[in-house]
């Protein structure tokens, strides 16, 4: 168990393709990226030519950035990691086989994708594949954003994460939001297991509004009873209902959008 109470899965994200990742997440039903899809998406939509970019923190292997840009579902890229014919490839196969993959699918409305992750490995990868136009190893927790991140983060105009906030506190996101230079949205699909009020308060002192959405997304199901205990446990701790949720076997998500205060509106 890590710190957190849960599972740790570190061994795949230092591996240098994603197909571990995939084969390693399947059985538990790992989803939240597929429920962040649409959210994602809207939000892109809304950028400007001045900010064009979507950040994702704790990116791994660019996932976010493929689902976000390129007509292709969390199930199909489920099939396409962990089929036989791609167990059969080197890595530089993989990444050449990808580039194509990903290319015929590239959306009309794609929108320039950059990617901050601790692994250095992950973040090789999904640049090498075209899913991220650039990609920064870097943990902001322990360390300053470097030249490289500081010269770009003024173009980005939208900030996602799906599977960090578990892991980070509000020194990232004060260091990314300082780099960026100005209040921009940051939409969060956070664990119900996670206290995210001290990082909702470090988005409102850089001006950003921040709302909850009503619903709950699964996230994956539990590796075993243990994770199970100690995430109805956390949840209770913080005053929500495990009932249907954690007690019925799975991690649960809710959506933390944060918005710059002129312009905020209900997450949905």
């Amino acid at each position: 168990m890590s710190p957190t109470g849960m599972t740790s899965f570190d061994e795949v994200y230092t591996l240098p393709d994603p197909r571990g990742y995939f084969t390693r997440l399947g059985p538990y039903a790992y989803q939240t990226p597929a429920h962040a899809q649409p959210v994602f998406r809207a939000l892109a939509a809304e950028l400007g030519p001045a900010r064009p970019a979507m950040l994702d923190l704790c990116c791994s292997y660019g996932i976010n950035a493929a689902l976000v840009n390129h007509d292709v579902t969390l199930d199909e890229l489920y099939a396409h990691y962990t089929a036989p014919a791609a167990a059969r490839l080197t890595t530089a196969e993989l990444v050449a086989r990808d580039r194509g993959f990903y290319a015929a699918r590239r959306r009309p409305d794609a929108v320039p994708a950059f990617g901050i992750d601790v692994s250095e490995p992950a973040v090789a990868y999904a640049v090498a594949a075209g899913l991220l136009d650039e990609g920064h190893a870097v943990d902001l927790e322990t360390a300053e954003p470097g030249e490289r991140l500081r010269r770009s983060a003024p173009g980005v105009g939208l900030i996602t994460v799906t599977g960090g906030t578990s892991f980070l506190t509000e020194r990232t996101f004060g260091r990314l939001l300082t780099a960026v230079g100005q209040p921009v949205p940051v939409a969060a699909f956070v664990l119900r297991t996670h206290d995210y009020r001290p990082i909702a308060a470090c988005l409102e002192s850089y001006g950003l509004t921040v709302e909850r959405a009503d619903g709950t997304s699964p996230q994956r199901r539990f590796t075993g009873p243990e994770e199970q205990r100690r995430a109805v446990e956390a949840v209770t701790a913080l005053g929500e209902d495990p009932a249907g949720k954690e007690a019925a076997g799975w991690f649960h998500t809710r959506l933390h959008l944060a918005r710059p205060a002129t312009t905020v509106i209900t997450a949905r």
